[in-house]
C-alpha cells in the first residue's frame, strides 16, 4: 500500500504535457498534468442524500413493490433478480418504421447514390433485448457493501446473463451506471444488461485492435499488457486472485480503471468457479478503494467487454466451436471491465468532456500514476 506522503509525492512535479496512445481502440490521450489544482468556480456534485432505507415502499425496484409501465409487481425476491426493461431501447422486432418514420427494408440508403453527395444518409434496423438486474433485494446498500457471498450471486448472474443472451445475439452489453452524476435513475442497487443484433462502436474499435495485436504479436494484446504493468507496478490499483485493476496508462478519466484477468479469458462464461472467486475479491478491493478516495459513494460508470457472441459472432457463449468450425476465431480477446468515475479532486469537482474533448480529443488533468497512488491508499478529503 502506498502512503498518503507517496501519494503527495506523486503529485509534487507533474510531467509536460504530452499524449498516450491508447492500443485497445487506437486514439490519444493528451495528458495535461496539474490542471486539477486551477481555481474552480463551476458546477459542483450535490452532497450525498440521506442514507436510504432498508425497503422503499414508492422504488419500483424493491421486492412486492409495483413496477412502472403497467408491469405487476416485483416478486419478494431474495438475490439477484433480472427482468425485461419495462422502457427498453432495443426491441426483439423494431418494426416497420425507423429512418425519419419511413418504411424501409433492414438496410437501406435513404438518398440514393445517384449524383453528388448521394448515399450520405444511411440507417440500419437495430433488434435486441434489454433488462434490468436488481444486485439485491435490498434498497439501502451498494456492491462495494456487500458480503463475498452476495457479490458472488452478482458475478453468477452476469455470466448467466451472457450465457443466455450470448447463444442469441451479436453483442451483450453488462453495465452499472451508479449514482445521480452518472445518470442512475434510482438509488436501488441495479445494473442493466443490453443485448443487440450488431456489434457497437467501442467494443468493434476493441475487436480490430486485439485482432491486429495476435496477428502481429501471436499473443493477446490485454494479457500483455497486464503483464507490462504489473512489471512497472506504479498504476497497479490492485493485483490478487488471478485479476489485475489498474488506471490505464492512456485513461481519459481521472480515476478510470481496467479490470482485467491475468490468464486469457475470452469472455464472462469462461470463469471457472477460481476465476469467479478471484473477481469477487478484487472487486471489492476496488470498489473500496474508490468509496475511500474521497469518503463519498463513488458514481462511475461500468462495464463488461467480451469476445462477440451469438450466431455471427467469434464465438460461442460456451467457448465450444464458432458456427465456421474456427474454434480459435475468440483467441484475440480478453475479457475487461472499464470503470468510468467522473470525480476529479473532491466528492463535488467532476471531470467534463467539453470544449477541447468534443471537438478534437480526450484530454486528462492528472496522470494516471498520479491517480493510481491516490486509489492506493485511499484518504477522505
Amino acid at each position: 500500500m502506498t502512503s498518503p506522503e507517496a501519494a503527495d509525492a506523486a503529485d509534487a512535479a507533474p510531467p509536460a504535457p504530452h499524449r498516450r496512445f491508447d492500443p485497445l481502440r487506437g486514439r490519444w490521450t493528451l495528458v495535461s498534468a496539474g490542471r486539477d489544482r486551477r481555481p474552480w468556480s463551476g458546477s459542483a456534485e450535490a452532497a450525498s442524500p440521506a442514507a436510504p432505507p432498508r425497503h422503499d415502499p414508492t422504488c419500483p425496484l424493491c421486492p412486492g413493490n409495483p413496477r412502472g409501465a403497467g408491469e405487476g409487481r416485483n416478486p419478494e425476491y431474495t438475490g439477484p433478480f433480472v427482468f425485461a426493461n419495462d422502457y427498453p431501447a432495443l426491441r426483439p422486432d423494431p418494426g416497420p418504421d425507423f429512418g425519419g418514420g419511413a418504411p424501409v427494408p433492414r438496410t437501406a440508403e435513404l438518398d440514393p447514390p445517384a449524383g453528388p453527395g448521394g448515399g450520405l444518409l444511411r440507417a440500419e434496423a437495430v433488434t435486441g433485448i434489454c433488462r434490468v438486474m436488481c444486485f439485491s433485494p435490498r434498497h439501502d446498500t451498494h456492491l462495494a457493501a456487500m458480503s463475498g457471498p452476495e457479490l458472488r450471486g452478482v458475478v453468477d448472474a452476469w455470466v448467466e446473463q451472457a450465457r443466455d443472451l450470448g447463444r442469441r445475439w451479436r453483442w451483450v452489453q453488462i453495465f452499472e451506471n451508479r449514482g445521480a452524476a452518472m445518470g442512475a435513475s434510482n438509488p436501488h442497487p441495479h445494473g442493466q444488461v443490453w443485448a443487440s443484433s450488431v456489434l457497437p462502436d467501442e467494443p468493434a474499435a476493441e475487436d480490430v485492435h486485439q485482432r491486429d495485436h495476435l496477428r502481429r504479436h501471436g499473443s493477446r494484446l490485454l494479457v500483455d499488457y497486464a503483464a507490462t504493468e504489473l512489471a512497472a507496478g506504479e498504476r497497479v490499483v490492485a493485483a490478487q486472485g488471478g485479476w489485475l485493476a489498474v488506471v490505464p496508462y492512456w485513461a481519459v478519466w481521472p480515476f478510470e480503471t481496467l479490470l482485467l484477468p491475468l490468464r486469457p479469458t475470452s469472455g464472462l462464461t469462461d470463469l471457472d468457479d477460481a476465476g469467479r472467486a478471484g473477481l469477487v475479491g478484487i472487486l471489492r478491493l476496488l470498489l473500496a478503494a474508490y468509496d475511500g478516495l474521497f469518503g463519498v459513494p463513488f458514481p462511475y460508470s461500468m462495464g463488461w467487454h467480451g469476445a462477440p457472441t451469438g450466431p455471427d459472432g467469434t464465438r460461442s457463449p460456451d467457448g465450444t466451436r464458432s458456427p465456421d468450425g474456427d474454434p480459435a476465431r475468440a483467441d484475440h480477446w480478453q475479457l475487461h471491465a472499464h470503470f468510468y468515475p467522473p470525480l476529479l479532486r473532491s466528492a463535488s469537482v467532476r471531470k467534463f468532456l467539453v470544449g477541447y474533448e468534443m471537438l478534437a480529443g480526450p484530454q486528462r488533468d492528472i496522470t494516471p500514476e498520479q491517480a493510481a497512488a491516490r486509489l492506493r491508499a485511499p484518504v477522505p478529503a
